[in-house]
């Protein structure tokens, strides 16, 4: 049986040979150098006007006291630039599923968001957020999107263009605060924008997501019921204003705690992909495709099933056809990062593997061109690094 120090060690490297001219390319992942040192963690994927791709990570501070700093780095000419620096400090709040960003909007337009920890309370952490108008040579100073003022979780934010601005959404956490019993809605998370109560009771702490699609800003986020049921619901922006979520699909995931399993959204102008984890009797990876700009779904299909972390992301590729990620339990203490095709027509191409990565880790994918392109963490008994990989959409 391989260990997983020989997995990690060999340089993954897989082909499919082509039998004819009309094949498809060789099935190949490439490994990009990624510009982080050790240590490094969080990575997450952010696109922008074009081709414009950034990946950001954090470099989690010393034993000796170093601070801790948010990092990026721009994807160009099949290549990883070099890092920059947005903040350091030795109030960052480092956590592996709550990832910073740093969001290209554009015209040398860049947004920046990180953690920041808030008062006595271990968990209690604030939204902070940077701009730069030009292109990272210089960053404001930073603020935050809430004003609450409580000792509470606020995170899990996603970034999206809005009117020539940024829009942002996240988990809030203020009404955890009170003492009500067992009042979930007096007392739970909600989801907030800068300007609005999107809903009023969500799940604590599993990633969102936002897309553009011809509609506008289209939102994904796992709900919370007040008996318990925690599946995926979709909200649209329509002239600013979010509109009351509505589910993705009826799975009726019954359990009492949160699952840190966000969904994942992409948008091709009226097509629009979500993929999502759902644990109702055994682990399962699905994708529900929408035609109208998420105005409805058709039904869910299963992508992966069993030995699934979900832990999902998802791309539109250039014909229609969707890409959908997810992690997966290989055997015990090996997970791997895998990936699927989707077609239109709905047939299905091979599942096909990436690379093998840390369980804590929320893998990264995004397209740009003809590329797709990820990223996730991996660890030893003493360390953690980020990796990065490339792999042509045809050949997917």
């Amino acid at each position: 049986m391989k260990t997983i120090n020989f997995l990690l060690a060999v340089t993954l490297l897989y082909t499919v040979a082509g039998c004819s001219e009309k094949s498809p390319p060789a099935y190949t992942v490439i490994r990009l150098p990624a510009p982080t040192s050790d240590l490094a963690t969080s990575p997450r994927l952010s696109g922008g006007a074009g081709d414009e791709l950034i990946i950001s990570w954090l470099q989690p501070g010393g034993v000796n006291g170093a601070p801790a700093a948010l990092r990026y780095a721009r994807y160009a000419d099949n290549a990883w630039g070099e890092e920059a620096t947005v903040v350091q400090g030795k109030n960052l709040f480092v956590n592996w599923a709550d990832l910073p960003s740093v969001v290209p909007l554009g015209k040398g337009r860049l947004v920046a968001h990180w953690l920041v920890m808030s008062g006595a309370h271990a968990h209690a952490y604030d939204i902070a957020l940077a701009e730069s108008h030009d292109a990272g040579r210089s960053w404001s100073s930073a603020s935050t999107p809430h004003d609450d003022g409580t000792d509470t979780e606020h995170g899990f934010v996603s970034i999206y263009p809005a009117d020539g601005a940024a829009g942002l959404l996240w988990l809030d956490g203020r009404k955890t605060v009170n003492e009500v019993g067992a009042d979930p809605v007096a007392n739970g998370m909600s989801l907030r924008s800068s300007t609005q109560l999107v809903d009023e009771l969500v799940c604590d702490c599993c990633q969102t997501d936002v897309a553009i699609a011809a509609s506008g800003p289209i939102a994904v986020y796992r709900d919370r019921s007040v008996n318990e049921i925690r599946d995926i619901y979709v909200t649209r922006s329509i002239d600013g204003y979010w509109q009351s979520g509505v589910p993705v699909a009826h799975d009726n995931w019954q359990i009492d705690g949160c699952p840190v399993n966000g969904p994942s959204i992409a948008a091709d102008n009226e097509h629009v992909a979500v993929a999502w984890f759902t644990a109702t009797i055994e682990p399962l990876v699905q994708l529900a495709v929408s035609t109208d700009s998420g105005k409805s779904f058709a039904a869910p299909i299963e992508i992966a099933r069993g030995e699934t972390l979900g832990r999902v992301g998802v791309e539109m590729l250039p014909n229609g056809d969707v890409a959908v990620s997810w992690l997966a339990s290989v055997e015990p203490g090996i997970f791997a990062v895998r990936a699927q095709r989707l077609s239109t027509d709905g047939s299905s191409g091979p599942v096909r593997l990436v690379a093998y990565a840390s369980a804590l880790s929320v893998p990264q994918m995004a397209r740009r061109g003809s590329q797709l392109i990820f990223a996730w963490t991996q660890s030893s008994a003493d360390s953690t690094s980020i990796e990065t990989a490339v792999v042509d959409v045809a050949a997917l």
